[in-house]
């Protein structure tokens, strides 16, 4: 990956792997992206320790580091783009409907736990609106699939695609209005 280049799921989930974080890149992706939201920043060294992922995970490597840094600035840019172009970084629409599904509700428990990390004084001054936006990705989080209708079940995870990535962008957008727009990364 280049610095021009934005990373895929694939390609975070082989360094997950490589790093033997002990999590999948949906719930990285997912942490990184709540602890954001919530008003934090973060550069490539730190990130791993910030979202308290580095318990049996191998050192990484300088490339690595890059990589995580790259990944840090593509979130971050992605949640305060104007076009509202932020997607969370999910298995491709190819992949099974059940395996997309359940990267749906790892992201939103990597979400959740990434925001909680910002501190219980961020969610308390939250909206009545975002405080209900946390309950519903709480409730993702929990949540698991039963499928039926392949065109129904693939409709319903589309809408719940969508609400997670609105949701994300409405959290981060007020969260970063009330910290005076101070979300840099170092």
């Amino acid at each position: 990956m280049t610095d021009t280049d934005e990373m895929d799921h694939d390609e975070l989930q082989a360094l997950v792997v490589r790093l033997r974080l002990g999590t999948s890149a949906s719930e990285l992706h997912g942490s990184l992206t709540g602890y954001l939201a919530g008003g934090g920043a973060v550069g490539g060294d730190a990130l791993l320790g910030v979202l308290e992922l580095d318990g049996e995970a191998t050192e990484p490597t300088v490339a690595d580091r890059a990589e995580l840094d790259a990944l840090a600035r593509q979130s971050q840019a992605a949640l305060a783009d104007a076009e509202l172009g932020f997607e969370p970084l999910l298995p491709a629409d190819d992949r099974p409907l059940h395996e997309r599904a359940d990267a749906v509700v790892e992201w939103c428990r990597g979400f959740l736990g990434g925001f909680g990390l910002a501190g219980a004084a961020v969610q308390a001054s939250l909206s009545g609106e975002a405080q209900e936006v946390l309950r519903d990705l709480g409730t993702i989080a929990g949540s698991s699939f039963d499928f039926g209708n392949e065109s129904e079940d693939e409709d319903a995870l589309i809408e719940v695609h969508e609400f997670v990535r609105m949701a994300a962008m409405l959290l981060f957008a007020e969260c970063g209005a009330r910290d005076g727009g101070g979300n840099t990364l170092h």
